[in-house]
């Protein structure tokens, strides 16, 4: 963001001059209007971060004037001048959606702590309001990103709820990527959203009731089958039935689910007449279903019925900036549920996040922040609220060329943006300037590590050339000895 823009608005020029003139030494871009009219001209022009209002205006009043410039731009911070200060005026003002008000004649100290305070309380809203934005839920809380890869899910998702009839649908990523929140979106952004959804643990049932519990049992089919019951597959009739984790389920289980898909019907158990079911198939896996057809683990029959649409969750590591930006919902999140005032991370606190290798993904991510809110007592999340043993200084990352670590702690002294930049660098001296390998270095994308090198003004071209001198950037030759 560049220079805070201030409009001035005030009919005394040598106020309204001098005032100008000491915010251009605080670093603002002020202008000055003399009337309403101007201000607001140049209030649409300029689209201020704060507004110096005089009350007392020619041809205008000032609490007129103050409601259009809120109702024009609600989030502006409005700070009221006046001669004819007093409690009323000032409560009014305030009412009104003023920030604060001064009494004239201004106090220019009084005048930079109003404004230092008013610069604190936007930079929380709008690093609130930030994350907020770039928040992408498809109608269902948590499953949020930005990363490219998040956003190919969004589309996949927005394609597969928009058909009439939808195929088998398999989900694939690791444990804790949020399989089961998208298998929920898909079923309520479908047609079938007034249906059922019926959601089956393959891992939890066991193998001898899991075909009873899949599809139903006639009274008297086996011991304890007192009377008939209808299975999930019914039961899920006109809606959903999600199989998660279904490269777990029985391979004789596997042949009556291609039937299923095929026939759509069902057969209960101890029955030899089939039901029809309309229902939308949606499987999910953390395993490589290839690698276990190949083994023989798995159905090829049934993997290519379930493979024709798949939707590939990212692992969290991959998701670069999403990281802070799930941490911040679940702040935000968690902290309306305990009651906590959370006003954000530290910078230690957000780089242990964005380094941290997150073996259980999104889920992980969120009973950390859930226990970091509930035991730190309000304001700014630190490292030791979290409760993570970060051992990335013993991680040996290989990325087809030389090895390096990343720094097990950020030297003293270092922003949040420095460590990142140094990290960059590293990454890429280690490399060789090959950005491929550099992402896969630093475990993000490579489109998140080409808008980091932009924002820092890091070019690879330098360690290209500094690799045929024979020398690298200074700083960096440990990190090419590695």
């Amino acid at each position: 963001m560049g220079a805070f823009t201030v409009l001035i608005v005030d009919d005394e020029r040598t106020l309204a001059r001098s005032i100008q003139l000491f915010l251009a030494e605080q670093g603002y871009e002020a202008e000055v209007a003399e009337d309403g009219e101007t201000a607001l001209a140049l209030l649409e022009k300029l689209r201020p971060d704060f507004v110096f209002l005089d009350v007392r205006l020619p041809k205008a009043d000032g609490l007129e004037l103050l409601r259009k410039i809120k109702a024009f731009d609600p989030n502006v911070y409005v700070v009221v001048m006046t001669a004819y200060g007093s409690v009323e005026g000032a409560v009014q003002a305030m009412k009104q959606g003023a920030f604060d008000y001064l009494k004239k004649p201004v106090d220019l100290n009084e005048l930079k702590i109003l404004l230092d305070r008013a610069r604190e309380d936007l930079k929380l809203r709008q690093e609130l309001s930030y994350y907020r934005q770039r928040e992408r839920t498809a109608s269902f809380e948590d499953l949020i990103g930005q990363c490219p890869a998040m956003r190919r899910v969004f589309e996949q998702i927005d394609r597969l709820a928009a058909l009439e009839e939808a195929p088998p649908v398999l989900i694939t990523g690791e444990t804790g990527t949020g399989k089961g929140m998208v298998a929920r979106v898909l079923h309520y952004r479908s047609r079938r959203s007034q249906g059922p959804f019926i959601e089956v643990d393959c891992t939890a049932l066991p193998a001898t009731l899991v075909e009873a519990e899949l599809f139903g049992y006639e009274k008297g089919a086996f011991t304890d089958a007192k009377e008939s019951k209808m299975g999930l597959f019914e039961a899920a009739d006109g809606g959903t039935l999600f199989l998660d984790e279904v490269g777990d389920l029985d391979l004789s289980l596997q042949g009556k689910l291609l039937k299923v898909i095929e026939e759509r019907t069902v057969r209960r158990v101890g029955s030899v007449r089939s039901r029809k079911v309309d229902v939308w198939i949606v499987a999910a896996t953390n395993k490589n279903l290839e690698a276990e057809c190949a083994r023989g683990t798995f159905r090829k029959e049934l993997y290519f019925r379930l493979a024709v649409l798949t939707i590939h969750l990212p692992p969290l590591r991959e998701r670069g900036e999403d990281i802070l930006l799930l941490a911040h919902h679940f702040l935000e999140k968690f902290g309306a549920k305990y009651g906590k005032r959370i006003t954000g991370l530290s910078d230690r606190a957000a780089w242990l996040l964005t380094h941290y290798p997150w073996p259980g993904n999104v889920r992980e991510l969120k009973h950390v922040i859930e226990r970091a809110v509930f035991w730190s007592p309000g304001g700014t999340i630190e490292p030791e609220h979290l409760g993570l043993s970060l051992a990335l200084e013993s991680r040996d990352l290989k990325a087809g060329g030389p090895s390096s670590q990343v720094p097990g702690w950020p030297p003293e002294g270092l922003s949040l943006p420095e460590i990142e930049k140094q990290m960059i660098e590293q990454a890429l001296a280690a490399t060789r300037g090959n950005c491929v390998k550099a992402a896969q270095l630093l475990g993000i994308s490579r489109d998140t590590l080409r808008y980091r090198m932009k924002k820092f003004n890091i070019s690879r071209s330098h360690f290209r050339v500094r690799r045929e001198a024979g020398a690298v950037p200074h700083g960096q030759e440990k990190a090419v000895r590695q």
